[in-house]
């Protein structure tokens, strides 16, 4: 699959090109409505299939208040659309300058730079371009002009109620994991990079991975049985997202550390892919220190219980 940062760069070798645009947060069904539709679009007149996805939410640019957590972080996100089995990926930097540009003129440059457009594939509701200037209608009067096709797709639905980034993030947030894999497609995960902690879980007997969740949407607090892809195995584990209240820190943030059962070695700068199994506890303030490492043991007792 080629990654690409400018429409300009995409070796498509003379064929026709089949675009599905979006920001994919979770490439959820709906998502993957528009992806799969892109596919084969570029797979029956055997051209190039690309999605087009951006580096942040736009909203981080245009309005920061009402940015929302992301439910997958970047490189999660395109390795999801990669699966699906796209050609190549344009991931374009939103920046401020970009946030400007009107949405004819974006779809004008891309149509030039791409050579032959043969669809453009979106969901019903995409808006884009400077002050949301563009969206379906726009798409198939230039589509008419220029001479592609657009598939403005309706969403997804699951028990009556629409599949949407949104929502996912709001059922993670409540717990509801169960439904957010149901509206992903696979099973809800955190993806991070693992970064240096205290190292307390080591002097507690329990060596964690403390995995950067940076800008992420996470499910209540507490300690969780979780599944660490490595490679192709997943392997068990236990993980805590919390404050770690037990240790009175003035300035708490938000942890997530993962305990791999049985394993040895260095995780340090890997990008771990965790999934969540089941709910162990809440979380705990404990009177000392060595209560908290007595509830660790039975924690990873719960977890190797729970994966038999």
């Amino acid at each position: 699959m080629q990654l690409i940062h400018r429409a300009a760069d995409l070796n498509s070798g003379g064929r026709k090109v089949s675009v599905g645009i979006g920001m994919f947060d979770g490439v959820h069904l709906g998502h993957q409505q528009v992806l799969k539709q892109t596919l084969a679009d570029a797979r029956q007149h055997n051209g190039i299939s690309l999605a087009i996805t951006f580096d942040r939410h736009p909203n981080s640019i245009v309005a920061p208040a009402k940015a929302p957590k992301l439910i997958y972080s970047l490189p999660q996100k395109l390795r999801e659309i990669e699966r699906l089995g796209l050609d190549a990926i344009l991931l374009i930097e939103f920046t401020r300058e970009f946030s400007q540009q009107p949405g004819e003129q974006f779809v004008r440059d891309l149509a030039r730079q791409l050579g032959h457009v043969y669809s453009v594939c979106v969901g019903n509701s995409f808006s884009f371009g400077h002050k949301r200037s563009g969206n379906v209608d726009l798409l198939k009067s230039l589509g008419a002009e220029i001479g592609f096709h657009v598939h403005g797709l309706a969403a997804v639905s699951l028990g009556g109620q629409v599949v949407s980034s949104t929502r996912i993030r709001e059922r993670i947030a409540a717990g509801g994991l169960d439904a957010a894999t149901q509206m992903l497609g696979r099973t809800y995960s955190i993806s991070g990079k693992v970064t240096h902690g205290d190292k307390l879980g080591t002097k507690l007997g329990t060596p964690t991975a403390n995995i950067d969740i940076a800008g992420l949407i996470t499910p209540p607090n507490g300690v969780y049985a979780v599944q660490v892809r490595m490679g192709e195995r997943l392997h068990p584990a236990v993980a805590n997202l919390g404050m770690r209240p037990t240790l009175n820190d003035p300035n708490p943030t938000l942890r997530f550390e993962v305990h791999l059962l049985d394993f040895a070695g260095d995780l340090y700068e890997r990008e771990l892919e965790v999934s969540f199994a089941e709910f162990i506890r809440g979380e705990q303030k404990f009177a000392t220190l060595d209560e908290l490492k007595a509830q660790m043991s039975r924690d990873k007792d719960s977890a190797r219980r729970i994966f038999g």
